[in-house]
């Protein structure tokens, strides 16, 4: 059954007939992003304006693959657990040349995590999800559809024309956040362009129900048998939809390729019969590119108006929602009262994540796509070698899946425990006597005390952990104890074999500095 698109109630807004009280937080886009950072405000006691253009979900499958970190993000918002539910679990790639399997991976070899590596869930259904939490919210998030920003200036504060069908109003806030997508046009309204690199390459997008037999598995294909010289992926969602995203070249029309007599045959070619229903078809382009700066002073960019990347390694909507995590705990702050310098830091590290997502997209798109000369012998001769050898295996790209960047702190650490955790990187799960470890942290920084006795800070939350295998495998090594400070975002700030009270105190502080 195709997915029902049921039009989300429009309501007259205050501003159309009297002056609205200057809002905290304004947010442009209610797609997965802004829905994501209006519950986590709301979370934290802040209210926000959450303005769309549109009054429905996205149409099609779009974002599919969500992560690990994502999954650990949207259960902290209270969307977690459903999205696994719906989702279609898979953690295992298979790459494959012509017809022949030359690599494949395991993203999560061990156990011991609440979340999977990866569940593949259409777009559609995590914004619905997100719209239902943020209803549960109705003195903190104030969700207004077909309400499109149509201006924009700013001072100490931002000012806003918006249009709806009953005639424009003006709005005022605090801060506005524009999660409002690739073609965002509050980063038009500023002047503000992208940087980076527009690749000369186009993919069919398409999904299409069927019932098959195909295992929840990630598979790619470079030049398959059903589509020679080219590339090829297929994803498994839920209700029997599946993705298959195949290469066109840039000499392909973007609007024949789009019409059914066209993208139909392809599929037949790839799935190996006619017994399917074309559900959403899309024709793209590789980019990545990014902003400058995120933050321009009351105006923050937020997952896609930011930084946009090809989907090779589903980094769009992942980024977009660690993001969110860096941002939210940070506006709920300022939005109270505190120092907005803090802001600084989401900008610097989001723009550190966002420059190892570009790289490495770049990196699979060179090799998807190679240039003629070098490129297109090395991609060659990888191939060529990946089949035989085990050496070259590891050097075929499809697409490195993606996975929270671990920032450049400058904080303490003792570098004889493990790197997994050490400062800059999400804090790892572990299964603890009683639920998860990931469940414990969050929304506020945390201490944890492992194998040792938790020092008494004043405003800092203890937990004090017995030293189980996962808790040694992934935060002691070697050490039989250990201290970790944890940031609201499930960042580690530092760690320490031993600390003083004074010591893990500065460290608390500078969590709130820039």
């Amino acid at each position: 059954m195709p997915y029902d698109y049921r039009p989300f109630p429009y309501t007259a807004p205050k501003g159309l007939t009297a002056p609205e009280p200057r809002h905290k937080v304004a947010i442009v886009g209610a797609g997965p992003i802004g829905l994501a950072l209006a519950i986590d405000l709301a979370q934290y006691g802040v209210p926000s304006v959450v303005l769309d253009d549109n009054n429905v979900v996205s149409v099609g499958s779009r974002a599919i693959c969500w992560s690990k970190r994502s999954l650990e993000i949207l259960d902290r918002l209270g969307v977690g657990g459903k999205c696994v539910e719906k989702g279609v679990i898979w953690k295992v790639g298979r790459t494959f040349h012509r017809d022949q399997e030359v690599w494949n991976f395991d993203l999560q070899p061990d156990p011991g995590h609440k979340m999977p590596a990866f569940v593949n869930l259409q777009q559609y259904y995590v914004e619905e999800y997100l719209v239902t939490r943020a209803l549960e919210f109705p003195d903190l998030i104030d969700l207004r559809w077909k309400n499109k920003v149509t201006a924009l200036t700013q001072t100490d504060h931002v000012n806003l024309t918006v249009e709806t069908p009953d005639g424009p109003y003006t709005l005022e806030a605090d801060h506005l956040v524009a999660c409002d997508g690739a073609r965002s046009e509050i980063r038009s309204m500023l002047g503000l362009d992208f940087d980076g690199e527009l690749f000369e390459e186009r993919f069919l997008i398409a999904d299409i129900e069927m019932k098959g037999d195909f295992p929840s598995e990630r598979r790619f294909w470079f030049e398959p048998p059903f589509h020679p010289g080219q590339s090829a992926l297929l994803h498994k969602q839920p209700d029997n939809i599946y993705r298959i995203d195949l290469q066109l070249g840039w000499d392909a029309d973007p609007e024949a390729e789009r019409q059914p007599e066209r993208v139909i045959p392809r599929i037949q070619k790839a799935v190996g019969h006619k017994d399917f229903r074309l559900d959403w078809v899309s024709v793209y382009t590789f980019q990545c590119r990014r902003l400058e700066r995120f933050v321009h002073d009351q105006v923050i960019f937020c997952g896609d108006s930011a930084h946009i990347v090809s989907p090779f390694g589903a980094r769009g909507g992942n980024g977009g929602l660690q993001d969110v995590d860096a941002l939210g705990w940070r506006l709920a702050a300022v939005a109270k009262g505190h120092d907005p310098t803090i802001l600084n830091a989401y900008d610097r590290e989001r723009q550190h994540a966002a420059d190892e997502n570009l790289l490495n997209s770049s990196r699979t798109t060179r090799f998807m796509s190679p240039a003629p000369g070098a490129e297109r012998l090395f991609r060659d001769a990888v191939l060529a070698l990946a089949a035989k050898a085990p050496f070259a295996r590891p050097l075929v790209n499809s697409g490195r899946l993606s996975r929270p960047c671990t920032y450049p702190l400058t904080a303490p650490d003792d570098p004889t425990l493990p790197p997994a955790s050490r400062p800059g990187a999400v804090a790892p799960d572990a299964p603890l006597k009683q639920g998860w470890l990931i469940d414990q942290l969050g929304r506020e920084p945390a201490l944890l005390a492992i194998g040792q006795p938790a020092p008494d800070i004043a405003g800092l939350r203890a937990l004090s952990l017995e030293v189980t295998p996962d808790l040694q495998n992934r935060y002691l090594g070697s050490a039989p104890s250990a201290l970790y400070l944890v940031r609201p975002d499930q960042i580690v700030a530092a760690r320490w074999l031993k600390a003083t009270p004074a010591m893990i105190a500065d460290a608390l502080t500078a969590i709130w500095k820039d």
